[in-house]
């Protein structure tokens, strides 16, 4: 099974000691990213509609760095400043990915680390590597047929 970091210049730079996403697998995991745009380094506005779309886009710029899509997605986590924003950030959510959705789960959160964030976000998608992929796990490692020659 392979198992590499996955890193993006298009989505939100870490602002801690995590890796943007990992694919182990069959499985992509992205980091659970803020509302922050990649180019500027600043939130992406001060409504949960404007955030919740730039969550949404660093996201998608992890998993297409490893070619998958919000399609692939398969489970999602999003914290929330305020749960009374459900609303507004549900009808976003419902117009950026397609049904059948992912599984959710959404929880109300302490997110005071990055004054003015109302919304993070984390996924789990499903996307089978192709058998061609030049990708490695790294460190490269010596099967048990190749140790036993040795």
């Amino acid at each position: 099974m392979a198992k590499y970091v996955i890193q993006t210049e298009r989505g939100a730079a870490p602002q801690g000691a995590y890796s943007q996403g990992w694919r182990a697998g069959d499985f992509i995991f992205v980091t659970g990213t803020g509302p922050v745009d990649a180019e500027t380094g600043k939130l992406a506005g001060d409504a949960i509609e404007s955030q919740t779309e730039q969550v949404i886009s660093n996201m998608e710029s992890v998993l297409a760095a490893d070619h998958a899509t919000l399609a692939d997605v398969v489970k999602v986590t999003v914290h929330l400043s305020d749960t009374a924003l459900f609303a507004r950030y549900n009808a976003v959510y419902a117009h950026r990915f397609s049904g059948p959705y992912p599984v959710r789960t959404t929880v109300g959160s302490d997110l005071r680390q990055l004054p003015g964030m109302l919304i993070e976000a984390d996924c789990i998608a499903y996307a089978p590597q192709k058998k061609s992929s030049s990708r490695k796990s790294s460190p490269k490692r010596t099967s048990r047929k190749q140790r036993r020659t040795k």
